[in-house]
């Protein structure tokens, strides 16, 4: 990390990564990009359903190979890249039968390092084998939701899972939220846990970055007129008013469960995340 001094207002208590040391490569792979347009919180009938997104710097997408449907074909670390998209690092794989594909990098390996994706593959940070071949207490990352779907679970910076149990061909994960899960043994899963462990630490120090980053600003609904949020109006600052508090739609929050109550993973769960907020 990098402790800026206050040479002027804004770098005054930021705080970055020092990408100059862990970085091997500024530019990305040609081969292995693409361009694509963003949906800055928007539906298709173009209406926002995700406030506070929009603006920032033209990002390049990097494909990621989150399938691992090269089997049994070892591959080299080639570089250490920063990816715009998403908040680990990522590398270039080059496998031994000549192919090249972007990967999500644990903390651990740097270029030159070896992994393999195979049941067979050793206990490694890297090496990628069905649940069921892990033993109980491994930290894992890039984890299958269903067998052969690609990685949905665990990627973002400094995230790990960890193995509690086998028990009936379904592994018992304890989640980065707290939550345990059960996940079919034949899922697959990485060794290890999501590289930029500090990304977390960071102080952008101004407006200005948040806004290159796509984020725009949000406002407090205290702050707000009455038509447009119920904490709003009143002369000066006021409290809320109210016995419990909501969202700008009258939607409670704060404890509120707002998972979907028929969903399809609702069996696999064995014991709920906790709460932070609730009271």
């Amino acid at each position: 990390m990098k402790y800026f001094k206050p040479t002027t207002a804004s770098k005054r208590g930021s705080v970055g990564i020092l990408y100059r040391d862990i970085l091997t490569k500024t530019e990305p792979e040609k081969n292995l990009t693409k361009g694509f347009k963003r949906a800055v919180g928007r539906n298709s009938a173009g209406r926002i359903t995700v406030r506070h997104k929009g603006g920032g710097a033209k990002r390049l997408y990097r494909e990621i190979d989150f399938k691992y449907d090269k089997k049994d074909i070892p591959a080299t670390i080639k570089s250490v890249e920063y990816d715009p998209n998403r908040s680990g690092f990522i590398g270039v794989l080059a496998y031994a039968d000549g192919e090249k594909r972007y990967t999500l990098l644990p903390t651990t390996l740097k270029v030159n390092d070896k992994i393999i994706v195979s049941e067979k593959a050793e206990i490694k940070p890297g090496n990628r084998l069905p649940l069921g071949k892990i033993p109980v207490g491994t930290f894992i990352y890039n984890v299958e939701a269903q067998p052969m779907s690609g990685a949905k679970l665990v990627r973002s910076a400094g995230s790990f899972a960890e193995i509690l149990a086998h028990d009936n061909n379904y592994a018992l994960i304890k989640m980065p939220s707290t939550e345990i899960r059960k996940i079919p043994d034949s899922a697959w899963a990485s060794i290890g846990q999501v590289s930029n462990e500090e990304y977390k630490l960071r102080n952008l120090g101004k407006a200005g970055r948040s806004r290159h980053m796509g984020r725009r600003p949000t406002v407090r609904g205290s702050a707000m007129n009455p038509v447009d949020h119920p904490f709003g109006g009143g002369e000066g600052r006021q409290g809320a008013g109210m016995r419990r508090p909501k969202n700008m739609w009258g939607k409670g929050i704060r404890g509120k469960k707002t998972r979907t109550p028929k969903k399809y993973s609702n069996p696999f769960i064995v014991s709920r995340r906790k709460n932070k907020n609730k009271k």
